[in-house]
């Protein structure tokens, strides 16, 4: 957004003093026709004149004046190619400002779709975190169950012991093998007898 900023800035300054050259260019061609008027009006009062006097001072002032305005069109001429050159680079960078305005509002376009799909993905992560969390809760509730009924089932046999602190998990499945290797040893024992 600074790097858009700055760039309208430039681009308003470069247009500024495009204006401001026209303006200069159009006072140097308004200048010129006064000129020309000046020479019209010259003209005009040599008519008035007899002849003679008319082709003596017409010589010397026409020549005077040729000379004057040769200097004055030759001038404004030097300076209109300077202002008509300077009026190109303006141009020139002026379109190069709005060449770099429209990259930068292009890469900060993608810059806010990114940053749209970076919020959308962390959106749906936090869903799922959440869903994962949720169903974490239930498998160790069910879990805890299942361990306290383990546990029942394995110390409410008879001639066990209760536990008298609280027991690990590898603990609880020592006693369960404990108890499923007596009740196998006891189907052994039934089937020799031939008992079912």
């Amino acid at each position: 957004t600074g790097a858009i900023s700055s760039l309208q800035r430039q681009m308003e300054i470069q247009e500024s003093k495009l204006r401001r050259i026209r303006s200069e260019k159009e006072l140097l061609q308004k200048q010129l026709r006064e000129r020309e008027v000046q020479l019209q009006a010259v003209s005009d009062k040599f008519c008035s004149l007899t002849e003679e006097q008319r082709q003596k001072e017409a010589v010397v002032m026409m020549e005077e004046e040729n000379r004057n305005l040769k200097q004055v069109v030759t001038k404004q001429e030097s300076q209109l190619d300077e202002q008509n050159k300077l009026i190109s680079e303006l141009q020139g960078t002026i379109s190069q400002q709005q060449a770099e305005l429209v990259t930068t509002r292009l890469h900060l376009l993608r810059q806010k779709q990114a940053q749209k799909e970076i919020q959308s993905q962390v959106e749906e992560l936090q869903h799922t975190e959440l869903q994962t969390r949720v169903a974490l809760e239930l498998i160790s509730s069910k879990f805890e169950r299942f361990r306290n009924k383990i546990i029942q089932a394995t110390f409410c046999v008879e001639g066990s012991q209760d536990p008298q602190a609280e027991l690990t998990d590898d603990e609880v499945l020592e006693a369960m093998q404990k108890i499923i290797n007596e009740r196998q040893e006891f189907q052994q024992m039934l089937k020799k007898k031939g008992s079912k």
